[in-house]
């Protein structure tokens, strides 16, 4: 099975430990920004990351991904069957994809692949705003939702708390990290998480890949 795209984006990232954690084996294969093989194009039509191929099966979201290997591999179950523990799975996995990617990728975008990747300008009031304004409401919301288990739906790991940890790493790799101070279970929360095989190795390469292109552009460099 293979995933085309960059595990610096955190939908692919979602994929690739959600696989891991399934014991699963995926190929990640370079995609996206107007690149990537035919097989990519076919998956994903409008150029999104990821894409995915399964044999003869090609499709893209990461979401749509997710949902195709629990139904294929139900082992270990990441995904609840239970009505109200699956809504909440999908819920948190809905606030990762929309609330956390905007804000995320707000900073992420302007403070490194626009410049560093994309060699475009980038808006540094843009990403200061979404660091000041649009995160800590969310991290508000994650430290009254994290039970002592350490897990966000049914005390055990789900697609819940894979989806919730992938932007957080993103950020992590140019600098931006959850207070522990202000939000110490949410902090904690995370952490635990990044600590796992199927999170730790990427993150690790993927924060060597952005120190290894001159890491984040801060206001100051950039004027």
């Amino acid at each position: 099975m293979i995933v085309y795209g960059s595990t610096l984006s955190p939908y692919v990232r979602k994929v690739m430990a959600f696989g891991a954690e399934k014991g699963l084996t995926l190929e990640i294969k370079a995609a996206g920004m107007g690149r990537g093989p035919a097989e990519f194009q076919a998956a994903s039509p409008f150029g999104k990351m990821p894409g995915f191929q399964d044999e003869d099966f090609l499709i893209s979201d990461s979401s749509a991904i997710v949902a195709y290997l629990e139904a294929k591999y139900p082992d270990p179950c990441l995904i609840p069957a239970e009505p109200r523990a699956r809504a909440r799975t999908i819920w948190f996995d809905e606030l990762a994809d929309t609330l956390m990617m905007a804000a995320g990728g707000a900073i992420f975008g302007n403070r490194f692949v626009f410049p560093r990747v994309l060699n475009r300008p980038c808006d540094h009031a843009a990403a200061t705003a979404a660091e000041r304004d649009a995160l800590p409401p969310i991290f508000d919301y994650l430290e009254t939702q994290i039970p002592a288990s350490g897990y966000l739906v049914d005390d055990r790991l789900t697609l819940a708390d894979i989806a919730v940890a992938s932007p957080v790493a993103t950020l992590g790799t140019i600098g931006v990290c959850i207070d522990p101070n202000r939000w110490p279970k949410t902090a904690a929360y995370v952490d635990a998480l990044h600590a796992r095989p199927s999170f730790a190795a990427i993150i690790a390469q993927d924060k060597a890949l952005v120190t290894a292109m001159g890491g984040p552009v801060e206001p100051e460099m950039a004027g």
